[in-house]
């Protein structure tokens, strides 16, 4: 379908100068916003209304600016022996032997679940983080696969990582970097891969820079998750594990550091002079209490904070929610996050975006991509770019997505996914991983 309507629900624009346009319409032609206004605009142009958006909201897809896919897999997995009490237990009771025990069928199956979940909420564009040791090569092909059948964009990468062997992930991260030069896809790209400072030696280090370096791209990578970094950092090198990363150049307006708790107001400086980008994690942070990442601090300083959420889930409303809900209760202060939370979803995972995949995302504008997500939500007060926030932290938190559209494409309409069949997806998921959790010893 190269041109078609959507028309009769409220447009809200975001971008800096967020309008909301109450019966709207949209134009869309060859997988952009063509045109958009309100509902005088619907007699200009000779197509069919695709899309009737009646009592609903459309506003820019979502963006998710740290998943984690692989970890489909560990939903109702309990890892065998004592409960883990540390983060460093967690990961290595559970992450490490799940990453460590897939096969290229699991990375792709786990790819697709979350996708088909992506889609059931807006999400139209993840920057994902990947792991699985024993299939590396080639994994980024099996969720590149999946992304381009799912129809939704991603920005990948392998985390490299010395736990297993040295080096371990830096081929395929050059060999994925590669393809993507040769192929300039809009729904595909790549970062450079890294697990996290205390899992890799000044040696690894320097070898990934030197990939990063020659394809252009910024890194990715875990910093000050748990304590267990900032410990390791000061007893093998002497200094902080930011202090590594941005002495050895593993920083930058192209790169993104996830997470980012246990860090000082120094620190903090220094990020924001080394123009690094921070993602926010607050589910995953809760989930294994490893502590609160001052964001607050982070966007006073001028950083640009993004809103990830580190593979427990794909829905980017309730991570909002809750990020707003805890920052209010972590400082203290009921004044706090309104504004701020919002930011990070609305207006800095775009600008994220913007840089892995050098196109305009998360805004309704003419000439950009028509990633949208069509929620149904009609108002119970009045609705305008001045109250908007209201609505969206307190109402639309709680609506349920009807339409997502990629590119143009139509994903899901009317609650109905039309590209991929989640019900065979879902059981062949589940006979992996049946396989998968008896490997994990």
């Amino acid at each position: 379908m190269n041109e078609y309507l959507i028309s009769g629900g409220t447009i809200v624009t975001l971008g800096t100068e967020n309008t909301v346009i109450p019966q709207g319409v949209i134009y869309i032609k060859d997988g952009k916003i063509a045109d958009f206004g309100d509902k005088s605009l619907k007699d200009k142009y000779n197509c069919p209304v695709e899309v009737d958006a009646t009592n609903k909201v459309v506003m820019p897809g979502f963006i998710c600016a740290h998943h984690h896919l692989y970890s489909t897999m560990a939903r109702g997995f309990a890892p065998p022996g004592e409960p883990a009490y540390t983060f460093q237990e967690i990961l290595e009771r559970l992450w490490w032997k799940l990453d460590a025990a897939l096969e290229a069928e699991d990375v792709y199956y786990s790819a697709l679940v979350p996708m088909v979940e992506c889609i059931r909420n807006g999400t139209t564009t993840i920057i994902d983080h990947h792991a699985s040791p024993q299939c590396a090569n080639g994994s980024l092909d099996e969720i590149a696969k999946a992304t381009l059948e799912s129809g939704i964009r991603a920005c990948l990468c392998y985390e490299v990582s010395d736990r297993n062997q040295l080096g371990e992930g830096i081929a395929e991260n050059a060999r994925f970097l590669e393809r993507m030069q040769n192929e300039n896809s809009d729904f595909l790209s790549a970062l450079f891969g890294m697990h996290a400072s205390f899992t890799i030696s000044d040696k690894t280090l320097h070898e990934c820079r030197e990939v990063a370096e020659k394809y252009n791209v910024g890194y990715h990578i875990h910093v000050c998750e748990g304590p267990e970094d900032g410990v390791d950092s000061q007893k093998k090198y002497g200094i902080t594990p930011i202090e590594r990363l941005i002495k050895e150049n593993i920083c930058g307006e192209k790169s993104l550091f996830a997470h980012c708790i246990h860090i000082s107001d120094r620190e903090i400086e220094l990020l924001r002079d080394s123009k690094t980008m921070i993602l926010h994690n607050p589910e995953s942070n809760m989930n294994n209490a490893v502590g609160v990442t001052p964001i607050l601090k982070m966007m006073k300083q001028g950083l640009v904070v993004g809103l990830g959420t580190d593979g427990m889930s794909s829905d980017m409303l309730s991570q909002m929610r809750c990020a707003y809900l805890l920052h209010r209760l972590a400082n203290k202060d009921p004044r706090v996050a309104f504004a701020e939370v919002p930011q990070m979803l609305l207006q800095n995972n775009p600008l994220i975006a913007q840089r892995c995949f050098s196109q305009r995302l998360g805004i309704i504008d003419k000439d950009v991509p028509a990633d949208l997500a069509i929620l149904d939500y009609i108002p119970p007060t009045h609705m305008s770019s001045s109250n908007f926030l209201g609505h969206f932290i307190f109402g639309m938190v709680d609506a349920t997505v009807d339409t997502t559209i990629v590119g143009g494409k139509i994903l899901m309409k009317n609650k109905k996914i039309l590209n991929l069949d989640e019900e065979k997806i879902a059981a062949r998921s589940r006979e992996l991983a049946a396989k998968l959790h008896k490997r994990i010893v």
